[in-house]
């Protein structure tokens, strides 16, 4: 089956190519069908595919599927890679997004464009699979560019809205942003190595001067901070929302947002060879996580609440990264996959009950109706809070204890983003579907379950929230870490392993992990149900320090300030000055010129025949006159 992976995203293209050509002739359900069936054929051969690798002794396969650029010293065939990095992201990327297509089939049921919608997530598929199946960085560049072209459009889906389009166009302008720094780095490598080739660079690694490396490392890392929502790239995520609510299980869940951490776990010989990107890394992740955790706190639309958690959550796993905890930062991406999806799924399902209502200051009460995306999202939210037995207490433990190992102050900042994340999620959580609903009468007589076709993918997904832990089990309680083993066989370079730590240092660790989310829990339980406190309905209630939480910090009014205004102001002086007043003005001498002499010219046209033949006798006497001076 291993020879079949070129069928993996082949499916998907199809289902782009049919729908894209013939979906406003099929029926909504075939439509959606096509595109659904195209990724769970994906997903099949992807599995099948798995299972021959971890019974096959070579874990790596290198699959040539065409000649592709060949230029004079520049050859660079067109290969897939397949090995237990690739193999585990394709399972991830087909598994969790078809799960998002059938949901989308009853989601998106009485939209419009259904054949468009379904058109851009089979190709945003498609393109996710081209990133994390190259064989080289230009593949993973193709795929890397095409995800940003289908967020695109898939944020701007409902492109009748102005806001909706301001923030697609936001979204793809600060994504170019770090995709410059990702073809700088790999113009770099090219230099430096002579190839873009996964398997000739990194055996060539050892032989490039540190610094290089470093400069390498960073350039990659700076596409990676433009796609996975870092600092100070990552304002266009939250507004991401605007697209529909499917789109953004996809984008924060299976895809895009995890991007970033692929290309550094695949780059990881620069990032192991490199001390001070890997602090940069490392730095920039914490960082990001406790802000946008913080950000988190006072938000009320909940898809906006998700969206910073997202942020805060691929801050945790490049802090991860950063101290070469690989193994982990893909075992968060595997947790996070499960619950983040539900979490967005089931959001859109409580929308989906709401008629479209997002702010949760306008819910409550909705356990009662809603109780399947009650239990599902409850399970969600348990385990983002890092509750025992549920798939991201393992993750974001294993997490911690390499940061403990590595530095305090950052383990510090980590353990700090779990509790505010605890308190966010379960204030979320209590605020719509607990205490009186506090919505408008026609919205409580609208409240409804979603049909099965949205409900199924939530009960799954609820499962692998709660089984998802079992894949990297701690090691110190007897059981093999099985991610640990498969992602360490792909690292050039090994990463810090926790086992330097005592196992009573990890009990105590692990102990503080959890009553801190207890304590956490247990807060927000007295302020929202005990004491039925309620988000304000007016900024104007704000207290200053809540203000600026509740404003984003004013980053966006910071950007807008500091690069937007003087930008403008930049491009108004020289579109006057070189637009207007040169070019323009170039272009419009030349006309002007022209119909100036013609003005003269047309001043010989007189009417009388005598002229015009003395002028005429003139003309042959001329240019007798020049031939004779010529010889």
């Amino acid at each position: 089956m291993i020879k079949l992976i070129p069928l993996v995203p082949l499916f998907p293209l199809i289902g782009f190519l049919i729908n894209g050509f013939f979906g406003k002739k099929l029926s909504k359900g075939l439509s959606g069908s096509i595109a659904s069936v195209s990724v769970l054929a994906s997903f099949i051969v992807a599995v099948l595919a798995f299972i021959e690798l971890n019974g096959n002794a070579t874990k790596s396969h290198v699959i040539d599927v065409f000649s592709w650029i060949n230029s004079g010293d520049l050859k660079i065939p067109f290969q897939f890679l397949y090995d237990n990095l690739s193999s585990l992201f394709l399972l991830i990327i087909t598994g969790i997004g078809f799960l998002i297509h059938v949901y989308s089939t009853g989601y998106m049921h009485e939209d419009e464009g259904f054949s468009r919608f379904f058109t851009y997530l089979n190709l945003f598929v498609f393109f996710m699979l081209l990133l994390v199946l190259g064989n080289n960085y230009i593949i993973t560049f193709v795929g890397w560019e095409g995800v940003g072209l289908c967020s695109y459009l898939l944020i701007g889906f409902w492109y009748k809205n102005t806001a909706y389009n301001k923030a697609a166009n936001k979204a793809f302008i600060m994504n170019r942003i770090g995709d410059l720094g990702f073809l700088m780095g790999i113009i770099l490598i090219f230099i430096t190595f002579g190839s873009v080739s996964y398997t000739e660079i990194f055996d060539k690694a050892g032989t490039v001067p540190t610094s290089t490396l470093t400069t390498i490392a960073l350039l990659l890392f700076v596409g990676a901070m433009g796609k996975s929502a870092q600092l100070p790239l990552y304002t266009w995520l939250p507004d991401a929302m605007a697209g529909p609510t499917p789109v953004s299980a996809l984008i924060h869940a299976a895809t895009m947002v995890t991007a970033g951490i692929f290309m550094v776990v695949r780059s990881n010989v620069f990032y192991a060879s490199s001390e001070v990107a890997s602090e940069t890394v490392a730095v920039v992740g914490a960082i990001t996580a406790l802000f946008a955790a913080t950000i988190g706190l006072l938000q009320n639309d909940i898809k906006k609440i998700l969206a910073y958690s997202t942020v805060s959550q691929l801050g945790l796993m490049f802090l991860a990264l950063g101290v070469g905890a690989y193994s982990s930062a893909v075992f968060h991406v595997t947790t996070h996959a499960f619950f983040k999806a539900l979490l967005f799924l089931g959001a859109g399902s409580v929308i989906h009950a709401m008629g479209g209502e997002q702010d949760i200051r306008n819910m409550g009460g909705l356990k009662g109706k809603i109780k399947i995306t009650f239990f599902t999202m409850f399970v969600a939210t348990l385990a983002i809070s890092g509750v025992p037995g549920l798939s991201g207490f393992f993750s974001k433990d294993e997490i911690l204890a390499h940061v403990y190992e590595h530095n305090k102050v950052l383990w510090g900042v980590g353990m700090l983003t779990s509790i505010l994340t605890a308190f966010y999620m379960f204030r979320m959580l209590f605020l719509t579907f607990f205490g009186k609903f506090r919505g408008t009468h026609d919205q409580e007589h609208h409240l409804h379950e979603s049909p099965p076709s949205m409900t199924f993918p939530l009960i799954v997904l609820a499962i692998l929230s709660v089984l998802g832990g079992f894949l990297g089990l701690p090691e110190f309680w007897g059981t093999p870490n099985w991610m640990h083993h498969q992602i360490g066989e792909v690292l050039q370079r090994k990463g810090h392993s926790i086992s330097m730590l005592s196992h009573e240092v990890e009990w105590i660790l692990m102990a503080l992990a959890v009553v801190a989310a207890g304590a956490s829990i247990y807060f927000t339980y007295m302020m929202f149900i005990k004491h039925k406190v309620l988000p304000v309905a007016k900024e104007e209630e704000l207290k200053p320090w809540q203000k600026v939480i509740y404003n984003k910090f004013y980053v966006d009014e910071i950007y807008d300030a500091l690069v937007r205004k003087p930008l403008d102001a930049v491009s108004g002086v020289l579109h006057k000055i070189v637009d207007v007043q040169i070019i323009d003005g170039l272009v419009n001498g030349v006309g002007s010129g022209v119909k100036g002499l013609g003005s003269v010219i047309r001043l010989a046209q007189q009417g009388n025949i005598g002229f015009y033949v003395i002028s005429m006798i003139m003309g042959v006497v001329f240019i007798i006159l020049a031939t004779f001076l010529m010889k």
